[in-house]
């Protein structure tokens, strides 16, 4: 498998759920502001969407979507239950983070990271973002994680998003249970090997 990542990006995500499964893989950087490979190839030539994460599987085929591919690489460890089994109540519960994230966290961090974005749009941004991430505080109240006591591919995704806070003025200093689980994720081994690995470590 072939991994493509910016650093920060929310391809981070992917390479902790692969770097957490153990699988053979090889972390490709795809930088989204050059869009150039390390060889120099056109990152266009190879995902005409532009963007990260993309895993490609046997030389062909391809996933784009990340919390698609935290459940295929968790699918493919079982074991390691990185995602709770497929048809049970808990698995769809795992999707239902993995959109929250995707919906109302990732795309909502999405502006503030876009030149020329007027003030008084970027406030209400962070107004919104602010009231989402204070639920999420609510909801790790008393749990290790998203989904209880075990890590999951939710954790990594929630774990990523919400370290850009500190890039565009959203504060998440006042959230205990939040910080709390920031820490505790980004305290574990595979974590910390995809953090050193797009040299994000200082």
């Amino acid at each position: 498998m072939k991994l493509y990542y910016s650093p920060g990006a929310c391809s981070l995500s992917a390479h902790i759920a692969l770097k957490e499964s153990g699988l053979d893989f090889e972390a490709i950087a795809a930088p989204t502001r050059t869009h150039k490979l390390a060889d120099g190839t056109d990152y266009y030539t190879i995902n005409p969407l532009g963007y990260v994460p993309l895993l490609v599987l046997d030389g062909a085929r391809q996933l784009h979507e990340c919390a698609v591919i935290l459940q295929y690489v968790a699918d493919q460890v079982p074991a390691k239950a990185l995602a709770p089994s497929c048809g049970s109540f808990e698995r769809y519960k795992l999707q239902e983070w993995l959109n929250f994230i995707a919906t109302e966290l990732h795309k909502g961090f999405s502006p503030l990271f876009t030149p020329g974005m007027p003030d008084e749009a970027k406030a209400l941004t962070k107004a919104r973002l602010t009231g989402r991430l204070q639920w999420i505080d609510s909801e790790l109240s008393g749990k290790s994680f998203l989904m209880g006591n075990t890590f999951t591919v939710a954790d990594a995704y929630l774990f990523v998003v919400q370290s850009w806070g500190k890039h565009v003025g959203v504060d998440i200093s006042t959230l205990p249970n939040l910080n709390a689980f920031a820490a505790r994720v980004g305290a574990r081994p595979a974590v910390q090997a995809a953090l050193s690995a797009e040299g994000l470590l200082k």
